[in-house]
């Protein structure tokens, strides 16, 4: 069983600068964060892979079935205002930060609500700011950013994607972990992401075979 903060999710007002969101510390409680993260698989790729591919131990599976549930379908459905009754989910897993990532950009529109939840204990880079998901109130400056959410102890951020959504993050290259899970518009774009996903996915797996 692993444990999770609905009841901090549940009080906490959401923001809207510099877009509607929510960020919650501590999401996963510390009494089950340190066994998730010992739990996660190594991963030596860039990119997102779906849940279902990896080799997950209890607690991540446990974690997957939590993000998936109804407890944390109708909590992000009230905080925001959204019907997302039938919405398709979509979950994935990152664990590595390549010298690439962290472009300024907003979510596919396939995408309804993004949800990502971080993995990593405090290190020196985060607080230097390498690796931290800026919310931003532009498309173009990386300093132009509202709020900065550390990639740790299990902090929760939940925002609604919209075409002024814009978040990035500055360079950090080495281990990032965050799993993120969507909402997904209709069957049909969550069915072409997770497609494209485990693709990327095996095309990984070859190259890091050859």
């Amino acid at each position: 069983m692993i444990r999770l903060d609905y009841d901090a999710l549940r009080a906490a007002p959401p923001a809207s600068d510099p877009f509607a969101h929510v960020v919650i510390p501590n999401f996963v409680r510390p009494e089950s964060l340190g066994a998730l993260v010992k739990e996660l698989p190594p991963m030596s790729q860039g990119g997102s892979f779906p849940t279902g591919s990896l080799r997950l131990g209890p607690l991540g599976r446990a974690l997957v079935a939590e993000l998936e549930g109804p407890t944390l379908r109708q909590a992000i459905a009230e905080k925001f205002g959204l019907d997302l009754s039938g919405a398709p989910t979509m979950v994935t897993l990152r664990g590595r930060s390549r010298e690439k990532d962290g472009q300024i950009h907003t979510d596919s529109t396939s995408k309804r609500v993004t949800v990502l939840l971080y993995l990593n204990p405090q290190t020196a880079a985060w607080a230097s700011h390498e690796g931290c998901l800026r919310l931003l109130r532009s498309g173009t400056d990386i300093e132009n950013f509202a709020v900065e959410v550390p990639p740790v102890d299990g902090t929760l951020l939940v925002f609604p994607n919209g075409p002024t959504a814009w978040h990035g993050h500055k360079r950090h290259v080495g281990q990032r972990y965050v799993m993120q899970m969507n909402y997904m518009a209709r069957d049909g774009a969550a069915r072409s992401e997770l497609r494209r996903h485990r693709i990327s996915a095996f095309i990984k797996r070859l190259t890091a075979a050859a």
